[in-house]
């Protein structure tokens, strides 16, 4: 098996062929934040939501948004166009979002089990995202745990 026609299986990174261009499509999840991540040729270009990242507002969500970028060589970060769509959620719920639909997709992209490898020795959630969820409401109370108060007097 040759090393081009090699591809490494990524969870929620979709591979296409558009034209003679390669392009992948790849989803983030966290919470109720669902962030879809086009990335394509280009010169190193990041938009989230047709703002570029650059300028986005909260610097919190910011930085997080661009840890993967960070970790990336600057000749690989410069060759690829990377378009997010992000919807629900929180400020930094959609940052995670993000954040993971680009590092999926960068990983997808290029095809390199380092990369992955660097992505997942940073932080584990950055590739296969976080478990945690919501725990149910039990009948007869206000939340999931809270019970009625009791006054003995």
């Amino acid at each position: 098996m040759s090393a081009e026609s090699k591809e490494i299986k990524v969870l929620g990174a979709y591979p296409k062929i558009v034209g003679k261009q390669r392009i992948v499509i790849s989803v983030g999840k966290r919470k109720t934040s669902i962030a879809r991540a086009v990335i394509r040729p280009g010169h190193g270009r990041v938009r989230v939501n047709g703002v570029p990242i650059e300028i986005w507002p909260i610097e919190m969500a910011r930085l997080k948004m661009m840890e993967p970028l960070l970790l990336l060589a600057p000749e690989l970060r410069n060759s690829v166009d990377i378009d997010v769509k992000v919807e629900g959620g929180g400020v930094m719920s959609q940052a995670d979002a993000v954040r993971m639909a680009i590092a999926r997709g960068l990983v997808a992209f290029f095809g390199l089990e380092t990369l992955k490898e660097l992505y997942r020795e940073f932080d584990r959630y950055m590739l296969s995202g976080d478990p945690r969820r919501t725990e149910p409401e039990k009948w007869l109370r206000y939340s999931a745990r809270r019970f009625r108060q009791k006054s003995y007097r």
